[in-house]
């Protein structure tokens, strides 16, 4: 089913964006028995709000391994901490690998999900030796990759379509690649994806797939 913000109750509807490092996260969205961006954030709500729990909703969820540096969420805060008190708190109750940024208060029943105008994901490439910090946040491939080639496979991506070959199962398969750009800076390759809407998986398997050719 999908999300939907709370209506009613008591407190102010607030968005931020939130960076984070998904190394060691099983992606953005709750589960009972692993470690998730979500589950942080909730967890530092409700010890900002007596302990209840506060949900919180993203404009997307992220595969276990993503990292973020702009994702925007929404959440209801019912204390009566300001603003920039609001921020330094939550700052001060995250983990070290989770942090928010421009809290702002919004309109009630705001949620990033249907707000969002779209989504824009950078998959990075580290084309050289081995680096260990490297390939912590980019996928390390040894041989020599042909960019020029995989800038000209990229357009066969853009535009509205049927993208079940590159993501999980999905009732609405269907999405709309607005840009899907490569390049390279010396031995790091930048991948682009900017769309409506992502399918799980389905930028990994878009550049694994253009990679193998």
């Amino acid at each position: 089913m999908p999300e939907r913000a709370p209506r009613g109750g008591t407190g102010h509807r607030f968005r931020a964006t939130v960076e984070y490092d998904g190394t060691e996260f099983a992606g953005f969205q709750l589960q009972s028995k692993a470690r998730t961006v979500q589950g942080e954030l909730e967890a530092a709500l409700a010890r900002l709000s007596g302990g209840d729990r506060q949900p919180v909703v993203g404009a997307g969820r992220t595969d276990a391994g993503v990292h973020a540096s702009g994702q925007v969420i929404a959440f209801t805060y019912p204390g009566s901490l300001s603003v920039e008190a609001l921020t330094d708190a939550l700052n001060g109750t995250l983990p070290p690998d989770v942090a928010v940024r421009d809290v702002r208060q919004a309109p009630d029943g705001f949620h990033p999900r249907y707000a969002a105008r779209y989504r824009e994901y950078r998959y990075s490439i580290w084309n050289g030796p081995r680096s260990p910090l490297r390939e912590r946040t980019a996928l390390w491939v040894r041989q020599e990759l042909d960019i020029a080639a995989m800038a000209r496979a990229a357009t066969a991506f853009e535009g509205r379509h049927d993208f079940s070959a590159f993501g999980g199962a999905d009732p609405q398969p269907v999405r709309t690649v607005h840009r899907l750009r490569v390049r390279r800076d010396g031995l790091l390759i930048t991948i682009d994806v900017r769309a409506d809407a992502f399918l799980r998986g389905m930028v990994r398997r878009i550049v694994a797939e253009r990679g193998a050719r």
